[in-house]
């Protein structure tokens, strides 16, 4: 049984040309992207952002909570539930982040020179 290599080669190329698209074409993916700052935003005002959104939830859950104590009948209990969550979530986040800068902080600081 002798197998010929041409045919083969012939039907991977013309698969190839069915996946792949052509050079010229308009569905080419583009291959280099630049990713810039647009926002013009430093890394510490987008860290105290972050931390002044996680203050405001969690002034508002306590805000809920004190009111729904003193028996607000506008203020729900799911809504104080959900609002403490809110706030509770947002809090763990922020402690990850933390915790993640502060591991690269040690990593850097502990390469040598």
């Amino acid at each position: 049984m002798q197998i010929s290599a041409n045919p083969l080669l012939q039907e991977m190329q013309s698969l190839r040309g069915e996946i792949a698209p052509s050079i010229g074409s308009s569905i080419a993916p583009n291959l280099t992207q630049q990713v810039n700052n647009t926002t013009g935003a430093d890394f510490s005002q987008l860290l105290s952002q972050a931390v002044g959104s996680v203050n405001g939830l969690q002034q508002t859950s306590s805000n809920l909570a004190s009111r729904l104590d003193m028996g607000d009948t506008t203020v729900s209990l799911s809504d104080t539930v959900i609002a403490r969550e809110k706030a509770g979530v947002a809090f763990e986040a922020t402690v990850q982040v933390r915790n993640k800068l502060v591991d690269a902080y040690k990593e850097i600081m502990s390469m040598p020179v």
